[in-house]
């Protein structure tokens, strides 16, 4: 079996000012295979970008171990980069290149250059004579996303790759970013968009407070999440069956909505259904869904703001 590409043991960033130090990253252990998207998903503060700049090699770890293909990517940065693309929330670009002038100034940087037309492959073509000044918002970062794929990279370190762009735009990255993953490369995602973990990883993280609180496939992530019954019972109807869930009551003129969450959402809805049946009963606003990303992301998020109130903590 080939050895991960990125392994991180312990690891642990700490920032220091002129107050008390910071932990924005407190301990966390990852690895991420070849070949494989791992997409690391967490609410604003959780330390996303404070661990991502660790595996880059952009900043060294305070603490822990990290290693990117066998070698530490920040002591070591010389060997790693040449097999990197990185692609910044923020690329800083001065504003008055233009985007073609700013392709070629970056690839006389790179020591593998792309046979590939980067620009064309992000459908910025047409805009090669345009300073990035007056680039819109997502046109930079498609321009942003050419660049991190430049040098022909074996794995991509991708910080918020779709932020800013339009619903098309986003699933044209997405079909970039598959492309190369079945080129071979592997990938290390921050995103907000539980859309795009779900359609592009294989597997996935989610941070709180600097550590990873859940981490798998996201089938082994929402596995402990309950499923959800909805529906509106008339008056006069009778109570419907004991389910093994639990079950919360909004009573209207309308009826009685019935919340149900449930780790048995298929024998849950057939008993009620069966219940209806037998007893002539119309039910209304029925909805059941299974368990999803969003509401184990969600369940996280409630739980931090419920925790007590913390230093602000580094992106």
């Amino acid at each position: 079996m080939n050895a991960p590409v990125i392994t991180a043991t312990g690891v642990r960033r700490t920032y220091r000012g002129s107050g008390a130090p910071f932990e924005a990253v407190r301990g966390v252990d990852l690895h991420v295979d070849r070949g494989e998207l791992f997409a690391l998903l967490g609410t604003n503060g959780a330390g996303k970008t404070s661990l991502m700049e660790v595996l880059e090699g952009i900043a060294p770890a305070t603490d822990g171990e990290v290693r990117v293909f066998g070698a530490d990517p920040y002591r070591e940065r010389a060997t790693v980069r040449t097999r990197t693309g990185i692609m910044l929330q923020e690329a800083g670009f001065p504003a008055d290149v233009r985007a073609g002038e700013m392709v070629k100034t970056w690839a006389a940087t790179q020591t593998r250059r792309s046979d590939d037309d980067v620009l064309a492959a992000v459908g910025l073509s047409h805009r090669a004579g345009v300073t990035v000044s007056s680039l819109s918002g997502g046109e930079r970062r498609r321009l942003d996303l050419a660049l991190a794929l430049l040098g022909r990279p074996e794995l991509l370190f991708l910080d918020e790759p779709t932020t800013g762009l339009d619903p098309e735009s986003r699933r044209d990255a997405w079909s970039i970013v598959r492309a190369r993953m079945a080129e071979g490369v592997t990938v290390m995602m921050t995103t907000h968009y539980l859309e795009e973990a779900e359609e592009l990883s294989d597997r996935l993280a989610i941070m709180h407070g600097g550590q990873i609180v859940r981490a798998g496939t996201v089938a082994d992530i929402v596995a402990d999440e309950p499923a959800r019954i909805t529906m509106l019972i008339p008056p006069g109807a009778p109570a419907p069956p004991p389910l093994l869930g639990s079950t919360q009551l909004e009573r209207s003129a309308a009826g009685t909505r019935h919340v149900i969450t449930t780790p048995q959402l298929q024998e849950d809805l057939f008993s009620l259904l069966r219940w209806a049946r037998e007893n002539d009963v119309t039910i209304g606003d029925l909805d059941a869904r299974a368990a999803s990303l969003e509401q184990a992301f969600l369940t996280i998020a409630e739980g931090s703001k419920r925790a007590p109130a913390a230093a602000p903590a580094a992106a």
